[in-house]
């Protein structure tokens, strides 16, 4: 054989190596992303971190202003795939105790049998049921809040705001907004009805640490 067939027939091996080699290349990369490994990526859990987020509540005092409460420990956790919101989860507890609206006096009220009722029912808890986005950022979650011992039905109108790497300890962080209003007669709190405002207004922001 000339050198000129032996150097297209180097080619043509060359040409068939590099065929088999991109082939194998696009069949582990179709692999990587199939709805199973889509799914193992999905199952990470979320920690709620206290430090970057809050509860608030605001609620009508004889219509002259709303007063403004807080919850300072409270503690959950929650899954969720923006590919797949519909399969997230959220298990949230807050301690009655926490409760602050700037006042020791009524603090002290609030948490007694004619409103929290903490002795006897020291938490408050949300489980998110049912989860629905409406666009690329914002969504529902249906689910049961429980105070003082009733648990009624609540609906969360939620905001996604980020998911990314917090660049300061590189962990994977996710963030929410979240808004609702429910009415306190609903849980059995009926004191001062008609000067205290009946319908509360609930500010939820959420920033979730996953689980390494």
């Amino acid at each position: 054989m000339s050198p000129e067939g032996t150097i297209r027939s180097n080619n043509r091996e060359e040409i068939i190596s590099m065929s088999r080699s991109l082939r194998t290349i696009i069949l582990a990369a179709a692999l990587a992303w199939t709805p199973v490994a889509a799914e193992r990526a999905a199952a990470a859990t979320f920690d709620i971190d206290i430090v970057h987020s809050g509860v608030a509540f605001f609620i009508d005092h004889l219509g002259f202003s709303r007063v403004i409460g807080v919850a300072r420990d409270f503690s959950g956790t929650f899954e969720f795939d923006a590919a797949k919101p519909e399969a997230s989860s959220l298990n949230v507890s807050v301690k009655v105790a926490s409760i602050s609206t700037n006042s020791a006096q009524r603090d002290g009220d609030i948490q007694g049998a004619d409103w929290f009722n903490a002795t006897e029912f020291p938490q408050i808890t949300f489980v998110g049921r049912e989860f629905k986005a409406t666009d690329s950022k914002t969504g529902t979650i249906a689910g049961d809040l429980t105070i003082a011992g009733v648990t009624k039905p609540a609906t969360l109108n939620v905001t996604f705001n980020k998911d990314g790497q917090n660049p300061w300890d590189k962990s994977h962080v996710i963030g929410f907004s979240a808004r609702t209003q429910i009415k306190r007669s609903d849980f059995g709190m009926k004191a001062a009805l008609g000067m205290i405002g009946d319908e509360v207004e609930l500010l939820i922001e959420v920033e979730g640490r996953a689980r390494s």
